[in-house]
């Protein structure tokens, strides 16, 4: 079993207008995230869910000035990003990074490597990831091509989640995996997600807007981020009234305070 444990947290960001000034963007998160939890974190743009997506990986831009996040009891915040993904966090990112000059073969291994502590053995890691790569529907051509240098939205993603798969992370967090797939491709995506969770037991923190994702993706518990951190929590049917109701209570909620 394995805890991701966020406590109090408060992220801020630089200004881009005003130098050595900075906007606090996360105002007090909570959030606990156990083995084989699937937690769902919704929200309008703005409210803060991307943030705590790069703030638990690490990304520099994202200054914590206090509260706590904790991985089975280690202090995240000190560790580098390198350890952190080590540790056993994953992120797949809204927006997937190109790296030219890096086949996207090397990429995972070198990746599996890192976790693993040993490079997996060249014949097993073949029949490894030719076995994911076709569970995902991924082309085996794309093995040799750079990383994500090309891809479609689509062809990223399950990309990402070919990573996940392959990496076994203790926890992975999505951020909005679901943004710019058609409907095969988000169906071929989620059922990645659901064999992650099923083979290893992962905890899963799923950020989206919409809840089409969440027909494939079962949530446990269903957050809604407003003004930077979580305003209510509920099970599977909060995900339900937002898709009936939107978010405009909590934002009207949050004009006013």
């Amino acid at each position: 079993m394995s805890t991701l444990e966020i406590r109090d947290l408060h992220v801020d960001v630089a200004n881009n207008d005003v130098a050595g000034e900075h906007i606090e963007i996360l105002t007090g998160v909570n959030l606990t995230v156990k083995s084989g939890e699937t937690h769902a974190i919704m929200g309008p743009n703005g409210s803060g869910k991307s943030t705590l997506s790069y703030a638990i990986a690490g990304h520099p831009k994202y200054r914590v000035t206090s509260g706590t996040i904790t991985l089975d009891g280690e202090n995240v915040l000190e560790m580098s990003v390198d350890e952190r993904a080590r540790a056993g966090l994953f992120l797949a990112m809204q927006y997937p990074v190109e790296v030219p000059g890096v086949s996207m073969s090397n990429f995972l291994r070198t990746a599996a490597t890192a976790v693993r502590g040993e490079a997996p053995k060249l014949r097993h890691w073949v029949k490894e990831a030719k076995t994911a790569m076709t569970e995902l529907d991924i082309d085996p051509t794309f093995a040799e091509r750079s990383v994500n240098e090309g891809f479609s939205g689509g062809e990223k993603k399950r990309h990402e989640i070919l990573q996940l798969g392959l990496l076994k992370p203790k926890i992975a967090i999505l951020d909005e995996t679901d943004s710019g797939l058609d409907v095969d491709a988000l169906r071929v995506v989620s059922e990645g997600v659901n064999r992650y969770k099923e083979r290893e037991g992962g905890g899963i923190l799923l950020i989206t807007h919409y809840t089409r994702i969440l027909r494939y993706i079962k949530p446990d518990f269903v957050h809604v981020f407003s003004g930077g951190k979580i305003a209510l929590s509920g099970g599977p049917e909060l995900a339900d009234e937002l898709e009936t109701n939107g978010y405009e209570r909590f934002t009207k909620a949050e004009t006013t305070a």
